[in-house]
């Protein structure tokens, strides 16, 4: 039987999850370059760049979907347990796991049999995602 004790308001995990949502979302940008162009030829060299902007607004879209919706149902969670806690971590590590696999997939793109593999990896991760977020 579970106490009182056991139990905590969520302004902490809110404004925690709120922290690592913003510093997951900061460092998708981090993963854009300046590219290394010739004299007249930058215009070439920024649409070359074009799948990591690409792969930069799809996850940038998809952090802000699931901080919204994981606003949206805080917003109906009065207690948390320390099984919600331990939930909202895992959902936390996908998260905050995003920018990797969005740079790989912008960094591979182009490279044949390799741009499967980041593919994978990039919905492996968002499959993974997805169930931590429906578990919380």
């Amino acid at each position: 039987m579970r106490s009182e004790a056991d139990s905590v308001g969520t302004n902490r995990i809110e404004a925690f999850s709120d922290g690592v949502f913003a510093i997951a979302i900061t460092l998708l940008v981090l993963e854009l370059r300046v590219p290394d162009a010739p004299a007249g030829h930058l215009a070439e060299a920024l649409l070359h760049q074009w799948p990591a902007y690409a792969s930069y607004v799809v996850s940038f879209l998809i952090i802000g979907i699931i901080w919204v919706n994981h606003h949206a149902m805080f917003q109906h969670i009065v207690k948390a347990d320390r099984t919600l806690v331990f939930l909202n971590l895992l959902l936390l590590l996908c998260v905050s796991f995003i920018p990797f696999p969005t740079a790989l997939l912008a960094d591979f793109f182009h490279a044949g049999a390799d741009q499967y593999v980041a593919a994978v990896v990039y919905s492996t991760t968002m499959t993974a995602m997805g169930v931590a977020l429906s578990t919380v």
